[in-house]
This record gives structure tokens, C-alpha cells and sequence, in this order.
């Protein structure tokens, strides 16, 4: 059975290669009826090459989740870290919060507040809030999708102790395809705009699951903003990554 996990992995290498992965969409699915009130998740990635290139990539996030009526809550951190020949290339931190809000039917409300500091995008720091409706569009055995779209505010804090304060017209996506008993395919993206810039991410993951609680997860992440500061190194990140997933 292992075996076979392992070849199904390998097997949709391609898809997940081609296909834009990123971490944006924060919204949780809709609980199920016996869904314990607290759960989460941990994940790991770490790689380390030597000899005639030195580097090392540390890659942890974290997300707990628990339910109290029609609301449910969700706590997320996230650390990258990324060095070679002893210099570090990419720091990123990240901590948000998220609330659900379950109407009647396939309607829901939310909100979000999101804190990240990147050490080569160009910011000290930026804080987002954010808010508005979604839909589930498909909710079925295999196949699920939700869509939400709101207003929201972000605040730049820029290298210079310069800040900006921008009204934010933010959109989303969330797909989940569950393809086998012990797999499944996710694809998140994001979309956040402003009269600055442009700021896009994905996310595109397969996972396996190796026991009822371990799973190994292949991952691509993209972050894209139109208009960075002068500071930035560059416009677009690229994280790809293979990582343990455990799950209470």
C-alpha cells in the first residue's frame, strides 16, 4: 500500500509542476457534522545540500482551527527561511487570524487580519484586514470549491519609516479535489488590489496520506506584486517544496 502511494505521487508529479501553487486563501471549508470542535495541522519542510553549493531551506506553518456555533476560527503562522554559502536569500514570517461566519445554505461571511514581514520584498512589514461575503460553490464526495470576494485596508510600513495606508479590493478561490481515499489535490488562489499595486498569490499542493495522522505533501507557492518598492529584490517569489504534514 505504501508503495502504491508513492507511485500515485510520482505519477501526478507533472500536475503539480505545471500547475500555480501559493498560500493566500485563508477560509477553512465548512465543518462537517462530526467535526471535533479543535483540530490542526503542523507541516515541515527542511533540505539541506553541501558540498560544491552549500544551502539549506527551512519551510514550517501551522494552522489550528476550532468551532463554536455558526463560527469558525483559525489561527495561521508561517516561517521561510532560505540560505546559501552562509547568506540568507529569503526570510519570510507570516500570522493571521480568520473568522467564518455560516448562513443559511451555501452562503458564508468572513474576515481576516494578516501580518508579514519579508525581509527582501521591499517592506518592513505589512498588516492587512479584510472582510466580505462567499459562496460554496461545490461541496460533494470528491470535488470542492468556494469563492469570496470583499473590501479591505492594508498598511505599509516601508524601508525608509515611510508608511502607506491603502483601501484593498481583495478576491479568491479555494479548490479541493480528493481524487482517492488517501490523496488529494489543492489549488488556492488569491487576488489584492489597490491603486499601488497589484499583489497575487497561489497556492498548489498534492498530499498523500502515509497514516491516519502523517502526510507527505508536494507544494508550489507564488506571490506576485505589480509594483513593488525599489528596495525589492524581486517581483515575483517561487516556493516549491516537499514537507511532513501531521494532523490532530
Amino acid at each position: 500500500m505504501a508503495i502504491a502511494r508513492w507511485i500515485l505521487v510520482l505519477a501526478c508529479w507533472p500536475l503539480w509542476l505545471t500547475t500555480a501553487y501559493a498560500n493566500p486563501f485563508y477560509a477553512p471549508p465548512p465543518p462537517q457534522e462530526d467535526a471535533p470542535i479543535f483540530s490542526g495541522d503542523a507541516e515541515l519542510g527542511f533540505n539541506q545540500l553541501s558540498g560544491n553549493t552549500d544551502s539549506r531551506t527551512l519551510i514550517g506553518k501551522t494552522l489550528l482551527t476550532w468551532l463554536k456555533g455558526n463560527f469558525t476560527h483559525s489561527l495561521r503562522g508561517e516561517v521561510r527561511n532560505v540560505s546559501r554559502d552562509g547568506e540568507t536569500s529569503a526570510e519570510q514570517y507570516l500570522l493571521a487570524g480568520r473568522e467564518r461566519y455560516e448562513l443559511e445554505g451555501p452562503h458564508y461571511l468572513f474576515g481576516f487580519a494578516r501580518w508579514e514581514k519579508d525581509r527582501f520584498a521591499g517592506y518592513d512589514q505589512q498588516l492587512s484586514a479584510i472582510g466580505g461575503y462567499g459562496r460554496q460553490i461545490l461541496d460533494g464526495e470528491r470535488h470542492y470549491l468556494s469563492l469570496e470576494a470583499g473590501p479591505g485596508y492594508r498598511h505599509d510600513r516601508l524601508r525608509d519609516d515611510a508608511n502607506e495606508r491603502l483601501a484593498v479590493a481583495y478576491s479568491a478561490l479555494d479548490y479541493r479535489w480528493e481524487f482517492s481515499q488517501h490523496s488529494d489535490f489543492k489549488q488556492e488562489m488569491s487576488l489584492e488590489y489597490t491603486d499601488q499595486n497589484t499583489t497575487s498569490r497561489s497556492l498548489t499542493a498534492l498530499s498523500t496520506r502515509l497514516n491516519s495522522r502523517l502526510s507527505l505533501r508536494l507544494s508550489h507557492e507564488i506571490k506576485r506584486n505589480s509594483e513593488p518598492p525599489e528596495e525589492a529584490s524581486e517581483r515575483t517569489d517561487h516556493t516549491t517544496s516537499a514537507s511532513l504534514l501531521y494532523r490532530w
